[in-house]
């Protein structure tokens, strides 16, 4: 039995099926402007897929506050079509199979959990990192998202400033403000460059950004005190991160004194598959029968 995967984003819709313990037949299409347009192409792509594998449901990753009990999409996102009408019943009327949905990303941190860099562990965040900040909480092996769906919305942190952990702690954002200061346009990419060639204004960028996003960090671990921390989203692949964030969290620790351990913040193993994989993990556990 096979499990049909999509992962529902702002400009595109992905897909995968899931079969032998692999994802396969991986491939996109551009997020349609309607719901209807959304659920034809989502119809024809099982369709294509049944005629090759024995589907057995559907799991789906979508942004927004998703409640499970409901089958409902709360919150805003970029698929503003999508939200508060019961959208699960819907799917599983149209396509006549058992649909899952979950938050997308706590599909990516379940992924991790599954298969990933959080295999084998109880108590573990998942930040993901881009143009803003969110995550998931799991502990005891469980998602946990709070009594009003939010758990896990780390950007809403108030760092410094009154500003937030996404606004100060992420690449995105430090372009923004270094871009604004410069009077030209770069991205984060191209900061990082600057500030290796020894540009002044990009360095003191770079720091501030790596200062922030540790502060996040050290404040979740010790407010929540996982066994990990899996980094997420397209910078969690930039190797300098992980020394640059471990020895400024050395720093903290000894400025309050704490030597009992030092927190472990590694990147994920699932990337841009991370959702799809962590929809059929979703999947997977509520129709175990089904595998």
């Amino acid at each position: 039995m096979a499990i049909l995967a999509f992962d529902l984003g702002g400009t595109a819709v992905k897909y995968g099926i899931w079969e032998n313990n692999q994802l396969q037949e991986i491939s996109s299409f551009s997020t349609p402007t309607s719901f209807d347009e959304l659920e034809e192409k989502m119809k024809a792509v099982l369709k294509e897929l049944e005629l090759k594998y024995e589907i057995a449901g559907i799991g789906i990753s979508a942004p927004g506050t998703v409640d499970t009990q409901k089958g409902e999409i709360g919150g805003i996102s970029a698929i503003p079509y999508i939200h508060r009408f019961p959208i699960k019943a819907h799917f599983e009327h149209s396509f006549k199979r058992p649909v899952t949905i979950e938050n997308d990303a706590n599909c990516a941190a379940l992924a991790e959990m599954w298969q990933g860099a959080g295999k084998g562990k109880k108590n573990v965040l998942f930040v993901v990192i881009g143009t803003g900040i969110g995550g998931a909480v799991i502990m005891e092996g469980k998602l946990q998202k709070g009594k009003h769906l939010y758990g896990g919305e780390f950007g809403l942190m108030i760092l410094d400033r009154g500003e937030s952990f996404s606004e100060l702690g992420t690449a995105a954002n430090m372009a923004k403000r270094y871009s604004e200061k410069k009077g030209t346009l770069y991205t984060g990419e191209e900061v990082f460059e600057r500030a290796n060639q020894g540009e002044e204004d990009a360095l003191e960028a770079v720091h501030e950004f790596y200062h922030y996003l540790t502060v996040g960090l050290y404040n979740l671990q010790f407010t929540v005190d996982p066994e990990l921390i899996i980094i997420g989203g397209g910078i969690s692949k930039k190797e300098e991160l992980y020394p640059e964030i471990n020895q400024r969290m050395e720093v903290l620790l000894a400025k309050n004194e704490l030597k009992d351990f030092v927190p472990q913040v590694v990147p994920c193993v699932y990337r841009n598959d991370a959702n799809l994989v962590g929809a059929v993990a979703v999947f997977s556990e509520r129709y175990p029968s089904l595998n």
